[in-house]
């Protein structure tokens, strides 16, 4: 599981670089999300725009990072692509985590929320 990272001001943006977040890596991506966000106290962004299946075990791994995190920091991902999106309306979990359709679009509007 490739993952990238690029600070910025009071925020750690997490990019997706594989196609999949499945059984078959579930594990190691919760062990690189643990990784890449040890030790920071600003909001994660992960962006999903390259990953186009997810199953039940990429969703909990999410889900898992937004535990390891909270309650001191935020998880918010963005970048959906249309079968991930379906994937997460269907679970409902777009309601359990902030969804942007961009990191453009979550960028603007976190700093919103701190103006």
């Amino acid at each position: 599981m490739e993952l990238t990272s690029e600070k910025e001001p009071k925020l750690l943006i997490v990019t997706v670089q594989d196609t999949r977040i499945d059984a078959a890596s579930a594990l190691r991506f919760k062990d690189e999300m643990r990784r890449v966000a040890e030790g920071g106290t600003d909001p994660v962004l992960l962006d999903l725009h390259h990953v186009e299946f997810i199953d039940s075990s990429g969703l909990g791994a999410i889900v898992a990072t937004m535990k390891l995190l909270a309650p001191a920091r935020q998880l918010v991902l963005a970048g959906f692509t249309p079968t991930v999106e379906k994937v997460f309306k269907l679970t409902r979990m777009d309601t359990v985590f902030r969804v942007h359709p961009r990191v453009e679009d979550a960028i603007a509007a976190m700093q919103e929320v701190e103006s």
